[in-house]
């Protein structure tokens, strides 16, 4: 597994400053696709089981998500970062995409036009962020569509990458999610809140933004044990990120500054930074382990 040290984004930190300025063999991935068939419809909606769906079809409603667009310079400088981190774990050049928790579209495109793809899908079960994300794909080859990250509606191997961007700390089922992404996906790329960091843990305390959207961070360790259950194999990682995501432009001056010392440093990485974003794909099994097992 590769560790790239890189500067990303601080995508929740600090948000009262806006306010007052089995074996691989065996594992779940193998037994849930044994008879798989495509669906074509009756797919289940994860408004029915998150409440944060809610939140989402009342943001996009409201003129989009907080954090994403927007003139805010410390949202662009950390989004920023991110997008970069996403660039350093994969090669999306003439990939086919699944974008998995979509939402209102914003990051779906930027990946489109930095990535240069050659298609890419995006799901999400938030129809009013659906919505809103097809008004901004323009001529862009994205597909879009309503539908549950636990049960996605294609067969496996549909696709090259499926990009999951901030969207299991969402989750109740953040294992299914990533079960389902290793089935239809040669490789996955995974971007989560740093669930070592203790500010960040703070705040989905006592944020109302984080309590109404169900955030909660995942640590990086237990990210990589689901992979390993499901027979997956991590092979990038990478904390990244010390900018924050809401910020007066004198302390984005300062948090950007640093973040490079942050981000080579192996204890302060792993607290202080924003993120941890990691690729991984479904590992290969050789016959002497079909036959073995």
């Amino acid at each position: 597994m590769v560790t790239i040290r890189a500067a990303g984004w601080y995508r929740q930190e600090l948000e009262w400053i806006a306010v007052t300025t089995a074996g691989p063999w065996k594992s779940l991935l193998d037994r849930r696709e044994a008879g798989r068939e495509p669906k074509t419809s009756g797919v289940t909606n994860m408004g029915e089981i998150n409440p944060s769906v809610t939140a989402f079809n009342e943001d996009a409603t409201r003129g989009g998500y907080l954090y994403a667009g927007g003139d805010r310079l410390s949202c662009r400088t950390a989004n920023r970062r991110i997008t970069e981190a996403v660039m350093a774990l994969a090669d999306f050049r003439n990939q086919r995409v699944i974008d998995i928790g979509c939402g209102d579209g914003f990051y779906t495109v930027e990946l489109y036009d930095v990535g240069s793809p050659a298609s890419i899908h995006g799901v999400d079960p938030a129809e009013a962020a659906i919505e809103a994300s097809r008004k901004k794909i323009g001529g862009r080859n994205i597909k879009l569509r309503v539908g549950s990250a636990y049960d996605l509606p294609y067969t496996s191997g549909s696709f090259d990458i499926a990009h999951l961007r901030g969207v299991l700390h969402h989750m109740d089922r953040p294992v299914d999610a990533l079960c389902e992404a290793l089935r239809v996906a040669k490789k996955i790329v995974v971007v989560e809140p740093n669930g070592y960091s203790p500010i960040l843990k703070l705040l989905e305390r006592v944020s109302w933004y984080h309590r109404e959207h169900g955030e909660k961070s995942y640590l990086p360790h237990r990210l990589r044990k689901w992979i390993e259950d499901l027979g997956g194999e991590t092979t990038a990682e990478m904390f990244a990120g010390f900018v924050p995501m809401f910020a007066p432009n004198a302390l984005v001056q300062l948090a950007k500054t640093i973040e490079p010392l942050v981000e080579m440093t192996p204890f302060l990485r792993s607290v202080g930074c924003a993120i941890y974003a990691f690729s991984a794909t479904r590992r290969e099994i050789s016959t002497a382990e079909r036959i073995a097992a």
